[in-house]
């Protein structure tokens, strides 16, 4: 066994494991946050997608004692006070899921594509960079949708910070 140390979804928590654990093995089945799906345990599907330390990172492929002192959120932690995230409530305000199963991958892939390339993004953009996402219902062409407006929310809802800081 081996000791952890990690934060997740801003606290910190400490486990022995099995040096083999996976990380969506932890998150599930350790701290009960069984948003982060199994999909298809190869890193193909996306559904397991979380965030180590800012990044989008596929936690069925991840061991969770190599991320020791790392910083991990899932899409419990997106929403904050009982207020959903802007991405969230854009894929609820745009149908961008129908039976769920893929959705918080998604969402958590799509809160990193913004961190990443900002808030304006076209389709073939946003189409590209869910690449690694498979949805087996919708097509896409709602998650798109709901990605391109989560993507404005997020621009809109931190620009009086970034006005407040310069």
């Amino acid at each position: 066994m081996t000791t952890v140390s990690l934060t997740v979804n801003g606290k910190a928590v400490s486990a022995n494991l099995d040096p083999r654990t996976l990380l969506v093995q932890f998150l599930r089945e350790n701290l009960r946050l069984t948003g982060t799906h199994v999909g298809c345990d190869t890193s193909q599907c996306g559904a397991c997608i979380v965030h180590i330390d800012g990044k989008a990172v596929k936690a069925c492929t991840t061991l969770a004692v190599s991320l020791d002192g790392a910083s991990v959120t899932t899409i419990e932690g997106l929403a904050a006070n009982g207020t959903l995230h802007p991405m969230q409530e854009a894929f609820r305000e745009h149908h961008g899921l129908q039976c769920g199963f893929c959705t918080p991958g998604m969402i958590m892939s799509a809160v990193d594509i913004v961190n990443r390339r900002g808030s304006v993004l076209d389709e073939k953009t946003i189409r590209e960079d869910l690449d690694g996402n498979i949805c087996r219902c919708t097509g896409y062409h709602n998650i798109v949708k709901a990605v391109a407006a989560g993507a404005q929310a997020m621009g809109a809802s931190s620009a009086p910070a970034r006005q407040a800081a310069e």
